[in-house]
């Protein structure tokens, strides 16, 4: 018995060193090819984007006097001279609305998730100044990689042609002392991962500031340092979600995270990487099945249930770059089962093999693989089901002799085909 119970861990151990290997070639599969992958993205559909508040700046002549000196450092003549100094101002108020639909990309072992965005902000300006300027109003792209599409300004009710230049768009018009003037931009445009709105570099004073975005999703995550909504609620599939300031002083934020898909090569590397957790559990309780009952199995045998379990993970490594996830999944799993259950068929019986043993691999390799899928509960489900078996296997062998069984030196022969 102790020959074979080292036998069954030798093999126990070369099959964790091969999940190892497995998981390791996913694991490297998968970050190879992202960076590659996810340039391809950006260029055919968009990058991160970052929408910065407009600016307003003009400019103003002022008289500057300045003295030259001969070599006794005595005053040989006054230069006067006019200098442009600029002055900028942010918006008094602003209304800005944003739509994100969600739509996600596949490439390779990856999801990405790409969006769609609708933007319209309108913004007031007002002339601080008590003296008429030309006021010059930008407009910083969100990202150099991406397209716009219907890209309008309209200054009062009136649509201008922006003036395109360094992935900035611009405006301009001759406003009287304190005057104001209304603009409205909008385009249409899509990105990838995160959408953000920007008050500025620095921190800036906002005021009279509202932005109402609304997602087609409803797993919505906020950034860290980045500006909570004063209010939200569910609308349809998603939420509508409200930033509202009256005088607010930050240099935070406003910014979306595009949920993230279950991403197939890390979950099939993490499956692989964990599956000896499987693989001791299913060996654990067939050999307590075994002992109780008076069932021989041979290390070989190991050997092949082992390797049945193999094939699950490697059936699933591969075929997640060609199908669904949820039906790659599915495949593995009935590969797996059925070549557990036609061998044990053969070895031990009909009755063994459809009830004990297809039972145990549906608990210990499928559903354990299954709780991967479900992020933050993984550690918990397989913690209950460590427990659950613990106390199954504690009041089967509660009255077995294992004084007796180790020094038994041989077994029973195992249970005919038709038990």
């Amino acid at each position: 018995m102790i020959k074979r119970l080292l036998a069954v861990a030798f093999i126990f151990t070369c099959a964790s060193v091969a999940w190892a290997i497995l998981a390791g070639a996913i694991d490297s599969r998968t970050n190879s090819s992202d960076e590659r992958l996810r340039s391809r993205v950006q260029s055919a559909w968009g990058a991160p984007q970052t929408q910065f508040a407009p600016l307003a700046e003009y400019w103003v002549s002022v008289p500057t006097r300045s003295v030259i000196y001969d070599k006794n450092d005595k005053q040989k003549e006054t230069v006067e001279k006019i200098q442009q100094v600029g002055h900028s101002f942010f918006p008094a108020a602003s209304d800005v609305a944003v739509g994100l639909d969600l739509e996600y990309r596949q490439k390779g072992l990856l999801w990405y998730s790409t969006y769609k965005v609708g933007f319209q902000g309108d913004y007031e300006f007002k002339n601080p100044d008590t003296a008429a300027h030309k006021i010059y109003i930008s407009l910083k792209l969100p990202a150099a990689q991406a397209i716009y599409d219907d890209l309008q300004f309209t200054v009062d009710g009136r649509t201008v042609e922006p003036v395109i230049e360094a992935e900035k768009a611009s405006v301009n018009m001759t406003l009287a002392p304190l005057e104001a003037v209304r603009l409205r931009v909008r385009y249409r445009s899509q990105g990838l991962d995160s959408w953000s709105y920007s008050f500025g570099e620095n921190v800036n004073s906002v005021q009279n500031f509202h932005l109402r975005m609304a997602t087609d999703f409803k797993d919505i995550d906020f950034p860290d340092n980045t500006l909570s909504p004063s209010e939200k609620r569910r609308a349809g599939p998603g939420w509508q979600l409200d930033w509202n300031y009256k005088n607010l002083l930050s240099g935070y934020r406003i910014a979306m995270a595009m949920p993230a898909k279950l991403q197939p090569g890390p979950l099939a590397s993490e499956i692989s990487f964990f599956a000896p957790i499987s693989l001791f559990f299913f060996f654990f309780v067939i050999f307590i099945l075994t002992v109780t009952r008076d069932i021989e199995l041979h290390p070989m045998n190991y050997f092949f249930l082992a390797a049945a379990f193999f094939a699950f993970h490697l059936l699933l490594a591969y075929l997640v770059d060609h199908l669904d996830l949820y039906l790659s999944f599915t495949i593995a799993s009935v590969v797996s089962v059925l070549l557990v259950v036609t061998y044990l068929r053969i070895v031990v019986g009909t009755r063994f093999a459809l009830r004990e043993a297809a039972l145990a691999q549906s608990v210990y390799l499928v559903l354990f693989s299954f709780a991967f899928f479900f992020r933050g509960y993984t550690g918990l489900s397989i913690t209950v089901g460590a427990i659950l078996t613990l106390f199954v296997a504690m009041q089967m062998t509660g009255k077995v002799r294992w004084a007796q069984k180790f020094r038994s030196g041989a077994m029973p022969p195992p249970l005919p085909a038709n038990q």
